[in-house]
């Protein structure tokens, strides 16, 4: 194999044909995608910007990846999470299609922001970011590249409610773009592949059957009403832990029962959280559940569990199969974290399917050329993605997928517009 003439830091080269079929593989499952590389290729609207990511490195991502570099993006990628790595996929990407990537599976907190630095190192004019990592670093630690920054895009909920805070704050220094608030990504992305690929972490992570199971979800946003609905469809008995009343409510009228942690925590055999909020399950929610009880987290950080408290309220900590460490707690009852309490879906299984990403990076990929080919840039500010763009996706997906959908006629369109007509 010829040596890369790209920056990278990934864990074996060797890796990179094994990881370019799973991009082929993935491939498949995007169509969307697809149609937009294609278009990209011939219209090259990217063409000499620089664009720095900071994204899960995963099959789909890659095809993201691909599309903006054959529109003529100049790209640099990094990690937005230490164990989402898949190192063939980043292989793959350096070794086969030339494109820097700085990024390798259980890198350390060191590693990980210095691979973040590397990527800020080629003076992004555009960022792309899961969890805004790389737009705190830049905020932070790199402001005298903010002024070559045009505007930026954020694929999570956790990211967006970042740089919201930021806003509010005076701290935001160039406009974002909200990817996950676009309706084609969270309705699906969060939704349909977190509920999906959630319990598919899960499962491999233990075998544990689902049927019969107490399944304590907290956070019924989203990704809760996924995860819940893909549990009960498992023969689980669902429980919802909330803090907003709108949301238990709905909860309850879809079947699930509805109480307060400190209730839940004494029934439930699984816990997850997902509500991108810190020490959801502290310690006297550990304290009171049965012994045996499995921890695990899909919010974006590793936050939503007190790990530390559980660490300091337990006598003996073990590693008793693959992404699951056994905690034993001084009244006896064994605790399982499962994957650190990271993402589990990312952590011991492979994220969300292809089909269901191809959606959301369809909206990343419509953004970034939205942003770098205005013909003036935005105040600042977190932005919604443009209602054409969503609709496009829509549009697009729905081909993709051979359905078909009525058109309103001109007298209907005249009818929604109007005002006199009544009973």
């Amino acid at each position: 194999m010829t040596k890369p003439t790209v920056e990278f830091d990934v864990k074996d080269l060797a890796l990179a044909e094994d990881g370019n079929k799973r991009i082929e593989w993935a491939a498949r499952e995007m169509p969307v995608i697809n149609l937009i590389r294609e278009r990209f290729a011939k219209e090259r609207p990217l063409a000499g910007l620089r664009v720095s990511a900071c994204l899960h490195v995963t099959t789909e991502t890659a095809n993201l990846m691909l599309a903006l570099r054959d529109g003529g993006a100049e790209l640099a990628l990094c990690a937005s999470n230490p164990l989402s790595t898949q190192d063939d996929v980043a292989a793959a990407l350096v070794a086969i299609h030339g494109i820097p990537v700085h990024s390798v599976h259980g890198e350390e907190d060191e590693t990980y922001y210095r691979h973040i630095h590397a990527v800020l190192d080629q003076k992004p004019q555009i960022t792309l970011d899961d969890g805004a990592d790389l737009v705190a670093t830049l905020h932070k630690e790199r402001r005298d590249l903010l002024e070559g920054v045009i505007a930026g895009t954020e694929e999570t909920t956790t990211g967006v409610t970042r740089l919201r805070a930021m806003a509010t704050d005076g701290a935001l220094a160039y406009p974002i773009m909200g990817v996950n608030d676009a309706d084609t990504k969270h309705l699906f992305d969060n939704r349909y592949g977190t509920g999906q690929s959630t319990l598919d972490g899960i499962t491999r992570a233990t075998n544990v059957l689902w049927a019969g199971k107490n399944v304590v979800v907290c956070g019924y946003g989203w990704c809760g009403r996924g995860v819940a609905m893909r549990a009960r469809g498992l023969g689980a008995k669902v429980i919802v832990t909330e803090v907003q009343p709108v949301r238990a409510l709905e909860a309850a009228m879809d079947g699930c029962q509805v109480m307060s942690l400190a209730e839940a925590a004494p029934i439930g055999d699984i816990f997850i959280t997902l509500t991108g909020d810190v020490n959801v399950i502290d310690q006297h929610h550990f304290q009171a559940m049965k012994d045996g009880a499995i921890l695990a987290n899909s919010g974006h950080f590793n936050v939503e569990l007190n790990i530390k408290g559980l660490e300091e309220m337990s006598e003996t900590k073990r590693r008793i199969r693959e992404h699951v460490e056994e905690y034993r707690l001084m009244n006896g009852n064994r605790l399982y974290l499962l994957g650190e309490g990271r993402l589990i879906n990312l952590t011991a299984a492979e994220g969300h399917p292809a089909s269901v990403m191809d959606m959301s990076f369809a909206n990343q990929a419509l953004c970034v050329e939205y942003l770098a080919t205005r013909p003036q840039r935005l105040p600042v500010d977190v932005y919604p993605v443009p209602a054409e763009i969503d609709l496009e996706v829509a549009r697009l997906k729905l081909a993709s997928m051979g359905i078909t959908i009525d058109e309103l006629t001109d007298e209907q369109r005249e009818y929604l517009s109007s005002w006199e007509a009544g009973t």
